[in-house]
């Protein structure tokens, strides 16, 4: 007989594939990930509904249709490196661990950095390397990458960023439009400073400071 938490987790990924998302990697990751583990006592009760929840600094941790969204997007087949822009609670970074080769992750408040290292510890994340600093310089020492992912909105991304995927590289981010709407967009480098994009869908993110 299932207990309460995995009554939860499988409830949740029926509702996420209700909402669209197929890939049975990604929906994999998220059952796999525990995602309690990143959410503070009072909020554990929550941990694996659909919807975002505080992590301190003014910082949330997405919604798991978001976080699969996002990762699906990535098209991620096992081999890539990933650059992430704002580690937060850790949560996206670990479910991207376990579909790429290596995740490296940036994160600006050094109490999330901090926490988020922990969590990688505690569920053996082996294939993630952190930093605590300014994400929108990327990080150019071990470009270029296969992926770069987005946690925050941002007005513009940078194109240092760009700078920083390989050809044939996907970017995945959220970006202001002048009304402070926020749209979820996808790129991809067709050729050396060529790309497509592909606009998603509208969502709602911490701003990048």
């Amino acid at each position: 007989m299932r207990n309460n938490g995995e009554e939860q987790i499988a409830h949740l990924i029926m509702k996420l594939r209700g909402q669209g998302l197929r890939s049975s990697k990604v929906l994999s990751a998220i059952e796999k990930i525990p995602r309690d583990i990143f959410i503070e006592k009072a909020l554990k009760n929550h941990a694996w509904e659909n919807v975002t929840l505080p992590i301190g600094g003014g910082q949330t941790i997405s919604q798991p249709y978001i976080v699969g969204l996002m990762t699906t997007l990535l098209d991620l087949y096992g081999n890539e490196i990933v650059l992430e822009i704002g580690t937060g609670s850790g949560y996206q970074a670990s479910i991207l661990s376990v579909l790429c080769r290596r995740v490296y992750t940036i994160e600006r408040i050094e109490m999330l950095h901090q926490f988020s290292n922990n969590k990688f510890k505690e569920l053996g994340l082996t294939n993630i390397t952190t930093k605590h600093g300014n994400g929108s310089d990327g990080w150019p020492e071990v470009a270029p990458f296969d992926r770069i992912i987005l946690t925050c909105a941002i007005n513009e991304i940078p194109k240092i960023l760009f700078h920083q995927l390989k050809v044939g590289g996907i970017l995945v981010g959220p970006e202001i439009l002048d009304n402070k709407n926020q749209v979820l967009n996808k790129y991809i480098q067709i050729e050396k400073n060529k790309f497509e994009k592909e606009k998603i869908e509208d969502v709602k993110f911490v701003p990048m400071l």
